[in-house]
């Protein structure tokens, strides 16, 4: 056995706890969504992991690699960040997560037809043709024609898809002269800042008895993203990628336990095109690394 199969191991073990956390986050943001309206849940999503992500940030790097980075870069990842959860916030208040999520997975989609135009990475027909094949499954989801989930919050999520395909191209460009530190640090920081002046004009008080769900999306969001950051630095991406789609898995057992709701038929249908594709894409672009570099 290779040295290296202990790594991918870990690798795809702690993938599966970024994905369960980021679903326990997205859980509690829901139930948060509920009383608070949706820049003032986005405001507590980035408050309630800033101070882990910033303790985190001094420890391991120091001050000056947290000051020196790109930061036009930076602000537009604020921005599209604010947007992304207030818009996430949106929509899953009024769907459930499963379904949230068969419309989110559309981004890794997104995000290779961005990588053209934005990174001048080369985008061949296969892959064109499997982003064609996913968007029909959006198609699906959405069901324009029938009794329809064509609505503000099914568009929302899929504003917050786009919002975060954008932004993880940023993430590439940052990534060659940043640390996952500052990108970390600086997008929390502005979700919090940003979204919490947006909200200022309507905020609404604190419930005592939400304090706890607060505190538990700030350590589910920070576990998450060190999580996934750790899991993508022990392995290969095109190994490690496909594991975001257990995402689906935790939201309808979340939608089952808290909610009582499961995703009907339709629902099914278009996630797998969804998922399909992506896969597909992901073993493309395994394919076209190992052409690179054999």
């Amino acid at each position: 056995m290779s040295a290296a199969h202990p790594h991918q191991r870990r690798a795809m073990a702690t993938m599966l706890v970024a994905v369960l956390m980021f679903a326990m986050m997205d859980a509690l943001l829901k139930l948060l969504s509920e009383h608070y309206p949706p820049f003032q849940v986005a405001t507590l999503r980035g408050m309630s992991s800033l101070p882990f992500v910033l303790v985190w940030a001094l420890a391991s790097v120091g001050l000056k690699p947290l000051l020196k980075v790109r930061w036009p870069l930076h602000l537009l990842r604020g921005v599209l960040g604010v947007g992304m959860m207030a818009a996430f916030v949106y929509g899953v208040n009024r769907l459930p997560l499963s379904t949230a999520y068969s419309i989110f997975f559309i981004a890794p989609l997104l995000i290779t037809a961005l990588s053209g135009p934005l990174l001048g990475e080369r985008v061949g027909p296969r892959r064109w043709v499997a982003i064609g094949i996913g968007l029909l499954g959006v198609v699906v989801l959405l069901r324009p024609s029938g009794q329809g989930m064509l609505s503000l919050a099914a568009l929302a999520i899929l504003g917050a898809s786009t919002a975060y395909a954008v932004s993880a191209i940023t993430v590439r460009m940052l990534s060659r002269t940043d640390s996952t530190q500052a990108m970390m640090l600086w997008l929390m920081a502005m979700i919090t800042f940003g979204s919490g002046a947006l909200a200022w004009s309507g905020w609404v008080p604190l419930r005592g008895e939400d304090v706890w769900l607060i505190v538990g999306l700030g350590v589910a969001g920070t576990i998450g993203q060190y999580a996934v950051t750790e899991a993508f630095r022990l392995g290969e991406a095109s190994l490690i990628a496909p594991l975001e789609y257990t995402a689906l898995i935790w939201g309808v057992i979340l939608d089952l336990s808290l909610w009582g709701v499961l995703p009907d038929s339709v629902t099914w249908i278009g996630a797998a095109i969804i998922v399909a594709s992506g896969l597909y894409l992901l073993r493309r672009e395994r394919v076209h690394a190992e052409a690179e570099h054999p």
